[in-house]
């Protein structure tokens, strides 16, 4: 595939509804000619980490498109005490990073075995792609954001698994001995990986409730207001993902044009 060197494309988190909403769009993208694999850098960010890895490894994204609902997992309650942990003023953002492992630690959730076999089926493989592909974690122990490359020797399902263990809806994900958990908490979309690209593409499923920096983006792309109805109340809700696909889907039309520019 021809790629772009000097276009980057950073996808950010949104839970399991905002990851359907992402591989429906990188779907619809694809076909219309605007694949955004062809981006020289991606950086994803818990749900842009498993959209990011499917694009980079050229998944079939039909393949996708739907999946069983299954049981909502998780304690809902979680969250709730992470934000307020997380906007205290005054803070230490390592201290609070190192509470929020431990509230995650102690929920039911997820165990993070399931966890990392439904990635490996997300992505098709447990394999990096040659592309230049970025995915974002936090280190418990340390309260710190870490970076997994292909050069970090983290099979790909696990690097995805570890971006996306949300506290409360997933168990930490251990890799080498030490717990993961959502790459969110470290950074939003974590846009500042992109710094120094020639252009920039950001894609955000939650801007609506996790508003940041755009880093400058040439193309700043959001769920419009159909397929926001289409996520519902709960990010988590597995039970709406088919449909949320097909938005993304539809909504990938209004947008191909100005990427399609930019990814040639």
């Amino acid at each position: 595939m021809t790629t772009s060197p000097d276009v980057a494309l950073v996808l950010g988190p949104g839970g399991p509804v905002g990851t359907a909403w992402l591989l429906g769009l990188g779907n619809g993208l694809r076909r219309a000619g605007a694949d955004l694999a062809r981006a020289g850098l991606i950086v994803g960010t818990s749900a842009g980490a498993i959209a990011g890895a499917a694009l980079a490894t050229g998944r079939d994204l039909d393949e996708v498109a739907e999946i069983p609902a299954g049981e909502r997992t998780g304690d809902p309650a979680v969250m709730p005490r992470v934000l307020e942990i997380m906007n205290a003023p005054g803070a230490d953002p390592r201290a609070s990073l190192r509470r929020v492992g431990e509230i995650a630690r102690e929920a039911a959730a997820l165990p993070a075995e399931r966890h990392l076999a439904s990635m490996e089926w997300l992505a098709g493989t447990r394999e990096w792609p040659d592309a230049r592909l970025l995915i974002t974690a936090v280190d418990v122990a340390a309260g710190e954001p870490v970076v997994w490359t292909r050069d970090s020797g983290v099979p790909l399902h696990a690097a995805m698994a570890s971006s996306s263990a949300a506290p409360g809806a997933v168990r930490p994900v251990e890799i080498g001995g030490r717990e993961y958990i959502d790459g969110a908490f470290g950074g939003g979309s974590n846009v500042h990986l992109a710094e120094g690209a020639g252009a920039l593409i950001l894609i955000e499923p939650i801007a609506h409730l996790m508003p940041g920096p755009d880093g400058g983006a040439d193309v700043r792309i959001r769920p419009d207001a159909a397929a926001l109805e289409a996520f519902g109340p709960d990010l988590g809700d597995r039970a709406r993902w088919n449909a949320v696909y097909k938005e993304g889907l539809r909504q990938s039309a209004d947008v191909a044009g100005p990427l399609a520019a930019l990814l040639r």
